[in-house]
């Protein structure tokens, strides 16, 4: 089963206007319209010029991700990070002696085809469920990335994380890939839940978009289950970066074949502009200026 068969189809979305109502207590919002924004995985390892995963032009989204942060209106700012064990089955390094379909048997009328390494972004590997073996999925492999408590696994330092509210570690169970900010796709029973579909109810959110690292695998994956919880989901097509473009493309084909769902929008489209309700001289503003009122509680943590 490939990585999109197990994730639901989408269903229809219907974008409400936004009021805003007053800043006194922060933004206050007609019950509508109240958004979160889901930052995935701006980290030291997906980011030029060091990172073991790097995506190309990672980094560069940066600007675009703070000025989302300064919109008065998100109710809930979320930052998430891979937190990966040494021994996570991602790592293609995790897994050696794999049959490669790609390598020419040695004889195919008789004989198998040797055993090779894994090869990271080539091999890919079929996780079990721990609990239920019957449950299954086929995933790529990666070189080791976001090793919990190293650089890698660090936010960027560009990231402007006094305006993040919450910060979630994911991927921290060795035995099953996460990419989901959400939770991993086993179901029968579920591994790993992150608790943000819970925490996104408390704040009474309605809307989410998501932006971050990268758009065909965890800000493709959150996007999915976000909607698939309930809520009305966008991807800001230029506030994210893809592994490979090739599967960025095929994943927004298959939003358009549905016709409905997540929708991947502009950054000059309305979806973006309803945030900062005093027009562009406020978002361009944001991208040179720190916002005055920008004191927060210390940033939370929490580990999955």
């Amino acid at each position: 089963m490939g990585f999109l068969d197990w994730l639901l189809p989408p269903s229809i979305f219907n974008v409400s206007q936004t009021r805003l109502l007053g800043k006194e207590q922060g933004a206050q919002l007609e019950p509508k319209f109240r958004p979160a924004l889901l930052v995935v995985d701006m980290q030291e390892d997906f980011c030029p010029p060091n990172g073991s995963l790097a995506v190309a032009g990672g980094r560069s989204i940066t600007p675009l991700i703070n000025t989302l942060l300064t919109s008065p209106l998100f109710v809930l700012r979320v930052a998430t990070k891979d937190w990966h064990p040494p021994n996570h089955i991602s790592f293609a390094s995790n897994h050696q002696h794999l049959s490669s379909p790609e390598s020419p048997s040695l004889n195919s009328s008789c004989c198998p085809s040797p055993p090779t390494d894994a090869t990271p972004f080539i091999s890919t590997t079929t996780i079990h469920n721990p609990h239920n073996p019957s449950e299954s999925y086929t995933t790529r492999l990666w070189p080791p990335h976001c090793i919990a408590d190293t650089p890698g696994a660090s936010l960027i330092p560009e990231l402007d994380v006094s305006k993040i509210d919450k910060i979630l570690e994911k991927g921290t169970d060795p035995r099953v890939e996460m990419y989901s900010a959400f939770y991993d796709p086993f179901t029968c029973p579920r591994v790993s839940d992150s608790g943000l579909a819970e925490m996104l109810r408390q704040a009474k959110v309605t809307h989410a978009y998501v932006v971050g690292l990268a758009s065909d695998y965890c800000v493709w994956s959150t996007a999915m289950d976000a909607h698939k919880e309930g809520f009305e989901t966008v991807i800001i097509e230029e506030a994210t970066r893809a592994v490979d473009e090739e599967g960025w493309r095929a994943c927004k084909s298959a939003l358009a074949a549905e016709g409905k769902g997540v929708r991947v929008v502009r950054w000059e489209g309305e979806e973006v502009g309803r945030l900062f309700p005093e027009g562009l001289g406020e978002m361009k503003t944001a991208l040179g200026v720190d916002d005055v009122d920008n004191e927060k509680e210390p940033v939370e943590e929490e580990k999955i």
